[in-house]
């Protein structure tokens, strides 16, 4: 695990706050001092409790807890969304949409219709039907990709919320503390920390603070349940091999083609033998004709050698019956 030290607290900015006009008396505690008209955070009281927020979530994820990442705001989306999918956890990072943790059932639904349209599209079926149905399905798929793509695979209430802004999260925030779910939230000196069970108090709007609180949280969680994190790895690859074993086509039976009682097993392109089938030796005889015809096979050449054929004319053949009949009277 990355121990975040003061220093790193320092050079993030995280002992920046608001301005003196725009402070939550609530937040009173947590104020070192004021600068140009700049309340000041207490870093001795952020670091501690941002370790008593650390241990409290790597423990939840040692027990193979999910914890909800929540940051929609324009500075805290893309490192919200990178640092949740490197410890594999649950994140949004677009809108809270009302209801993501009270009416979790009607969630699930757009969950289920967004992975049957995912399937629709990968499928066979998908380039047959007309250009404006497909743009229609597309359009949705990324509708719901757009704001429950980081809860797709989260499978129920999360058993923790980590949130960046609670003052801009107060909807994500109501609905856990409704619903009685541990909350660890970043709250900075414009903000109150009612209903917060973990506060950690600092810069909410620095990139590079956000940056630091993600990195050592996600760090914990990852030590906390890295045998889980191989053990999730090694079960996707087996369903992967399995999916695509399942998708290959049945190999076709090649049947080979035996050779006939006639045939050696000779040098023939379809066959792939060796040698040129033996052709059986034909003798032809027409009427009228004494006619022979001898067939050899020499090296995968046959050759026919023709013999004479003696036709005799139909006035020689009137004169010796003439003279057969002759003899025998």
């Amino acid at each position: 695990m990355t121990d975040i030290t003061m220093r790193q607290m320092l050079e993030a900015g995280v002992h920046f706050g608001h301005q003196v006009r725009f402070w939550n008396p609530k937040m009173a505690p947590y104020i070192f001092g004021t600068k140009s008209k700049i309340h000041i955070i207490n870093l001795e009281k952020t670091l501690d409790m941002y370790q008593q927020a650390v241990n409290f979530l790597s423990s939840v994820a040692a027990k193979r807890g999910k914890i909800l990442f929540v940051g929609t705001k324009q500075q805290a989306r893309s490192l919200i969304r990178s640092e949740a999918e490197r410890c594999r956890m649950p994140y949004v990072d677009f809108r809270w949409l009302g209801g993501m943790l009270t009416n979790y059932k009607t969630i699930r639904q757009s969950l289920k219709r967004l992975k049957e349209l995912e399937a629709l599209r990968d499928g066979p079926t998908f380039a047959r039907i007309t250009k404006k149905e497909a743009l229609s399905i597309m359009r949705e798929i990324t509708k719901l990709e757009r704001g429950l793509g980081g809860i797709r695979e989260m499978g129920g209430l999360p058993d923790a919320v980590f949130v960046i802004d609670v003052g801009h999260e107060n909807i994500a925030v109501s609905e856990a503390t409704k619903l009685k779910i541990p909350i660890v939230g970043i709250v900075d000196t414009n903000n109150k920390p009612d209903g917060i069970d973990y506060v950690i108090p600092g810069n909410d709007d620095s990139i590079r603070a956000i940056k630091l609180y993600l990195q050592g949280i996600v760090d914990a969680i990852i030590d906390a349940r890295g045998h889980i994190i191989e053990e999730e790895i090694i079960a996707e690859k087996e369903d992967k091999k399995t999916s695509k074993k399942a998708a290959l086509p049945p190999k076709k039976k090649v049947f080979k083609r035996q050779a006939s009682v006639g045939e050696d097993k000779g040098d023939n392109p379809k066959t792939g033998s060796t040698k040129a089938p033996v052709v059986a030796k034909t003798k032809i005889v027409r009427s009228g004709t004494h006619a022979k015809s001898a067939v050899k096979e020499e090296k995968g050449v046959v050759a026919e050698e023709n013999k004479e054929i003696d036709e005799k004319t139909p006035v020689e053949i009137l004169a010796e019956s003439a003279v057969d009949v002759l003899s025998d009277e």
